[in-house]
């Protein structure tokens, strides 16, 4: 089953959400939250505070970013789902600079209600809304447009803890909503959900 941010009327506002200048908004998964940055427009164009340290604070304090990446994809374009696993776990903020992607996540921490479940959401570069996907989750999107794909990550990259779940996997069913999807060979090859719960990498308790 997808989870999506559309559905969910059962946001709440995060009680500094004015200090901060943002709007926080909770979701169906516990942890994951979509950011939507107060954009300041005049005849010039506009500004908005991408990121703040002591502002992100108030919405997880454990998490330190070390790393940005940036990447491009063409329309039909997709790229996950990637997780690292044990000490090399990542944290992320992600955005889209320039286009509009569908972010999807997937809960495999252990001992979550929500574990297997998943979650979408539209990002683009009008409404400069934010996803942050906590420890434990499979991330991955696909380009609807032709997109600029920006992540603040809480860990680098470490390619012997990395793993992932492939992208058609059935039990997910997920709708990426692109007819001909474009897929590196590597996401082609990547385990499917029940793959990885045999072989121990992932744990639901």
């Amino acid at each position: 089953m997808t989870n999506t941010c559309k559905p969910f009327n059962l946001f709440k506002k995060h009680p500094n959400s004015v200090l901060l200048g943002m709007e926080i908004k909770t979701t169906s998964i516990k942890g994951l939250i979509e950011i939507t940055p107060k954009v300041f427009p005049d005849k010039r164009g506009w500004f908005y505070e991408f990121y703040k340290d002591i502002s992100f604070k108030e919405i997880d304090p454990s998490i330190k970013f070390v790393q940005e990446n940036l990447s491009f994809s063409k329309k039909g374009v997709i790229r996950g789902l990637h997780f690292q696993y044990g000490a090399f776990a990542q944290a992320k903020l992600v955005s889209v600079i320039k286009g509009k992607v569908l972010d999807v996540v997937v809960d495999i921490r252990k001992g979550s209600e929500t574990f297997g479940k998943t979650f979408t959401c539209v990002l683009d570069d009008e409404k400069h809304n934010m996803l942050y996907v906590p420890m434990g989750f499979a991330h991955g999107f696909s380009a609807l447009e032709d997109s600029y794909f920006f992540y603040k990550s809480s860990n680098t990259y470490h390619p012997e803890h990395e793993s992932g779940i492939l992208w058609n996997d059935p039990k997910l069913n997920i709708d990426w909503q692109v007819a001909n999807p474009i897929i590196s060979q590597k996401d082609q090859t990547l385990p499917s959900l029940e793959e990885l719960l045999i072989k121990s990498v992932i744990s639901p308790e």
